[in-house]
């Protein structure tokens, strides 16, 4: 089994708080990752959405584009009405040959409220669980009839967060929703990345590899703090530099015929975790931990 060693700019730049690498240009983000040793690179906030553009930039760098995430609506939006949302993002991904889109349901989430408690997320009911899976299920057969497997993300602050939720999705949708697996949102969420791993490789079509500090993560929890504010305390890391056994992950995924990007996020203070040394960090440790769980690493 064959996999692609990535990253996230959000190493060096956090949309979500600008103050996080705002000023950091993209130019530098690209150029060291590149020398962190990654073959690609999923979208942020400072690329170019025009692929006459960007694939120059990123040829010029040596990278692909893995993905770029989306946030959709569909509680209240119809398939046919994100369809039409989401056709941008769509076209652009699919001009520049990604496999993949990052995609979560952004409807009412907490996520990006630095004010927000994590108790505050919302949470589906029984009754509103068939029809927003059936419209995912729309959706994804609509990317997948244009060449890019829908990559659902459960996330902190979303309607899907915890594993039981990720269990449920996967139990009442099609094989056309892929579920992208991030060790750290899941263990953050107070789920086992192993035994997810286990019961969903294949449907699995995307992997972030997160780290999480522990003792953070038990500080976070206590104070009910949001999710915002858990980044700023540092409770992610990159693998190898936290508690998740990235081995047991990795090899429970190649015993699935996971194939595919395996995707460096850890979104820390840059002023605090310095991007490249992270980075570097990051790749070296994935790279061993890929070794170890058997898999076969494609380089760029």
């Amino acid at each position: 089994m064959n996999v692609t060693i990535g990253i996230n700019p959000i190493t060096w730049t956090n949309d979500d708080m600008p103050e996080l690498g705002g000023d950091t240009p993209l130019d530098v983000c690209l150029a060291e990752a590149r020398l962190a040793g990654f073959s690609g690179i999923e979208m942020g906030g400072k690329f170019p959405r025009d692929a006459a553009v960007l694939r120059p930039l990123l040829d010029r760098h040596g990278l692909d584009l893995v993905s770029g995430w989306y946030s959709a609506h569909l509680c209240r939006r119809t398939a046919a009405e994100e369809g039409a949302a989401v056709e941008g993002h769509l076209a652009l991904l699919a001009a520049m040959g990604c496999q993949v889109m990052v995609f979560a349901e952004g409807h009412g989430s907490t996520d990006g409220d630095p004010s927000a408690p994590l108790s505050r997320r919302p949470i589906l009911a029984d009754s509103q669980w068939p029809q927003f899976c059936a419209r995912l299920n729309e959706i994804a057969k609509h990317l997948r009839q244009r060449g890019v497997r829908l990559a659902f993300h459960h996330h902190m602050g979303t309607v899907v967060q915890t594993e039981a939720e990720v269990d449920r999705l996967m139990a009442e949708t099609t094989d056309d929703v892929g579920l992208l697996l991030d060790t750290g949102h899941l263990v953050f969420a107070g789920g086992d990345p192993v035994a997810v791993a286990r019961r969903h490789a294949g449907r699995i079509v995307h992997v972030h590899c997160k780290d999480v500090r522990r003792e953070v993560l038990a500080e976070v929890l206590a104070a009910d703090r949001s999710f915002l504010r858990a980044v700023l305390d540092s409770v992610f890391t990159v693998p190898g530099d936290g508690s998740i056994d990235f081995p047991a992950v990795l090899t429970e995924l190649r015993r699935g015929g996971y194939e595919g990007w395996l995707v460096v996020e850890a979104e820390q203070d840059p002023k605090k975790a310095h991007p490249l040394t992270y980075a570097r960090t990051g790749f070296a440790n994935l790279c061993a931990a890929a070794n170890t769980a058997g898999f076969t690493l494609t380089l760029r």
